[in-house]
């Protein structure tokens, strides 16, 4: 009997740990992503590639920019994989104005390969809201 029940919670977790695996390994997009922000309060959502400025434009998944109900704005560029969110990061770096850079650290997150820039220091509510609407 005790073998049959680890038998068992060994299936189920190689279950759980497969399903899992699977879910998170698809890059999050513009098109699965923006749906959720507006759902959840966000105003102005967009993936106009004429709104979202230069480098999430030509993000390989596509970009969105939202603002929060405390009207805080994000923008999100998608790369096409978790490898190419550093070259996305020196480039949000690189294009941001002279007076901003000393807090890109303050504004600027990755999840996977979203990398979300922010207008001012999200609110940890505000992150939660981005990160659990990342989608693919």
């Amino acid at each position: 009997m005790t073998r049959r029940l680890t038998i068992a919670a060994a299936t189920a977790l190689a279950l759980v740990a497969a399903g899992c695996g699977v879910r998170n390994s698809k890059p999050f997009t513009a098109t699965g992503t923006a749906p959720c922000l507006r759902d959840h309060g966000f105003s102005g959502v967009t993936r106009s590639r004429l709104k979202i400025g230069f480098v999430a434009a030509f993000a390989e998944n596509g970009g969105v920019k939202a603002t929060s109900p405390t009207g805080n704005t994000v923008t999100i560029a998608f790369t096409v994989d978790s490898n190419s969110v550093d070259s996305t990061e020196n480039a949000f770096r690189t294009h941001a104005p002279k007076a901003v850079r000393p807090h890109m650290a303050d504004i600027m997150q990755t999840n996977r390969n979203a990398v979300l820039v922010w207008t001012t220091t999200p609110k940890g509510d505000e992150l939660d809201t981005v990160t659990r609407c990342l989608s693919p």
